[in-house]
């Protein structure tokens, strides 16, 4: 059972700490302070920004396949459990919203998330966030992890997530719902493509 003198943080004092500049998200009733992060974070962020811009406009042409809205560092709410999360990337694909959300938080679904995994957020990118995107009906999830170079790849099923995808730095692959094009793992975390 869970103390019953804990007092739940609210989508109203998410927008009060927002109001007085505080970075933080709404997750299971807590306001969670986004934490700086670190080189090696910062690094795969970017670097998985980079190797997705091939997606991050309209579809077709010479740069790539297209399709999407890619993003970073913006809040989106959820509205079924009232939480707000400021994913590390995410994107919505452009032939279910025309036009880029442009509300403060984002009030639409994402149709993909990826958390990169520090030691400060594992528990709640691997459980809390995850519980709630498949609450949510977000079609993809992956988990980035730095630490250990790997790329884990969720596909949304009626009962929680599935694992599609289980890679490394050294591999190639194929990752949906990016998997137009490949993807050399090591390149998120840093090292040259091979």
């Amino acid at each position: 059972m869970g103390d019953p003198a804990r007092t739940h943080a609210t989508l109203a004092d998410y927008a009060d700490a927002h109001a007085r500049g505080e970075v933080v998200e709404l997750i299971d009733g807590d306001l969670v302070p986004r934490a700086m992060a670190r080189p090696a974070h910062g690094t795969a962020q970017a670097k998985l920004g980079a190797l997705l811009d091939r997606f991050n406009r309209g579809r077709g042409g010479p740069r790539g396949p297209g399709g999407w809205w890619i993003m970073t560092e913006v809040e989106v709410l959820y509205p079924q459990t009232s939480e707000v999360f400021r994913h590390d990337v995410f994107g919505f694909r452009r032939d279910r919203l025309a036009a880029r959300p442009e509300s403060t938080p984002v009030t639409d679904r994402p149709d993909w998330v990826a958390e990169i995994l520090s030691g400060s957020t594992a528990r709640r990118d691997l459980v809390s966030k995850q519980r709630t995107l498949h609450r949510h009906g977000v079609p993809h999830y992956w988990i980035v992890d730095p630490e250990h170079e790997t790329l884990l790849v969720f596909r949304h099923g009626p009962d929680g997530y599935v694992s599609v995808l289980n890679a490394g730095a050294g591999d190639v692959v194929r990752a949906e719902p990016f998997d137009a094009v490949e993807i050399d793992v090591g390149e998120i975390f840093g090292h040259e493509p091979a």
